[in-house]
């Protein structure tokens, strides 16, 4: 394999572990992950060929835009570049199955989260974050600020002043990896301040935006990357993917049409008991399209939320409630549109062009709910508007 672009040389602290976050047990003390045979990916051989290749090829892009639906893969095989570029002990036979080695040095690091070259940017960053303003604020998006402590540097809104760990010296003097995720969530001046980065980075700095939206990212940050896309799986890919993960066949049948090839939602839904969410709401929400009002049915979606967001937190006390809230939220709006794809399914193969509109118009409405979320509207008031809006089509 040709040789992977190396940064600039730097000297290496001896022997200093990277640290946790405070009160966080040491990386030693943390219990590794899990690991299967087989692929990484289940579905996506043109992606990964494609990113495989260039990594093969000693002279990869600098910056690249992962894009498609949401759960197929985008941030998976993220990770797995970075894994690859940051191992040296990754050859051509890993990259031949796009899966880098698990029990090196580098795997344990990236497994504890503690890899000083890996460097993974989302929204919920700034809930640890040394700026007070961001930990205080409810993050709907990658704020400028945010992205220069943790990428870009420079000063930020509170006069603190960040170092750039983009122009750092790797740590290891091989590579470093940034990934952002949820990346069309950078709002316009983090967008505009990350273009210098994008254009000329120090060699061996490789740049991963994962997004479901690519369309909201600028045209000048578009130009300047590689894009690779991802596509929903085909049924092939998504009996694989159970056959992995060993999910009751009983189960299959319902999780592969609510997700729609999408193996990241099939096991949102599994772990979560989305089909007695279904099962609850969706003859609720028929009712109303027949046009019998269900004065509960917003309170109902909005329990649901609340009980899902308190039994997250409880698994997991360091989970965000905000987030787990968020979460829930998207499970309720999965669960809405899975019943809009059928019905827009069924219109269409009756030629019935006014239920197309009818349930369009509701995928619209979903939508629109999740804008809503994102801008901190009061969820139970944006829920109530849902349901009025929903039965006031039929």
């Amino acid at each position: 394999m040709a040789k992977r672009a190396a940064s600039p040389a730097t000297t290496k602290p001896a022997a200093r572990a990277p640290r946790g976050r405070a009160g966080e047990q040491p990386p030693e003390a943390r219990a590794r992950p899990v690991h299967h045979e087989g692929p990484v990916l289940f579905g996506q051989e043109q992606a990964t060929a494609q990113l495989a290749h260039a990594i093969r090829s000693g002279h990869m892009h600098h910056a690249w835009i992962l894009h498609g639906p949401q759960g197929v893969g985008k941030a998976t095989a993220a990770m797995e570049c970075a894994r690859l570029l940051l191992d040296a002990e990754a050859t051509d036979a890993y990259l031949d199955g796009f899966k880098a080695p698990r029990d090196s040095r580098v795997a344990e690091l990236i497994d504890l989260g503690s890899h000083p070259d890996l460097h993974v940017i989302r929204k919920e960053r700034a809930e640890d974050s040394s700026i007070k303003e961001l930990r205080d604020r409810k993050q709907t998006n990658i704020p400028l600020d945010l992205l220069r402590e943790l990428m870009i540097g420079g000063v930020v809104g509170d006069g603190k002043s960040f170092d750039s760990p983009v122009w750092r010296g790797a740590y290891f003097g091989h590579n470093k990896v940034f990934i952002i995720d949820e990346a069309e969530l950078l709002d316009p001046y983090g967008q505009n301040a990350l273009l210098k980065t994008l254009e000329e980075p120090p060699p061996g700095t490789y740049i991963f935006l994962v997004t479901t939206q690519e369309e909201r990212l600028l045209p000048t940050i578009r130009s300047r990357c590689q894009r690779v896309a991802f596509r929903a799986l085909d049924a092939g890919a998504m009996h694989a993917w159970f056959e992995r993960y060993a999910v009751d066949e009983t189960q299959r049948a319902w999780l592969a049409g609510f997700s729609e090839g999408a193996p990241g939602t099939a096991e949102l839904a599994h772990k979560h008991g989305l089909r007695a969410w279904s099962e609850e709401l969706l003859p609720r929400f028929a009712a109303l399209e027949d046009g019998k009002f269900d004065g509960g049915l917003a309170d109902r979606l909005a329990e649901l939320v609340g009980e899902f967001a308190e039994r997250v937190v409880k698994e997991n006390p360091k989970a965000s409630k905000e987030a787990a809230n968020r979460l829930g939220t998207r499970c309720a709006l999965l669960t809405l549109a899975s019943r809009s794809r059928v019905q827009i399914a069924e219109a269409a193969r009756r030629g019935d062009a006014q239920a197309v509109a009818e349930a369009a118009y509701r995928v619209e409405l979903i939508v629109r709910l999740e804008g809503e979320v994102r801008a901190n509207v009061n969820l139970k008031h944006a829920l109530a508007n849902l349901v009025a809006q929903w039965g006031a089509i039929a």
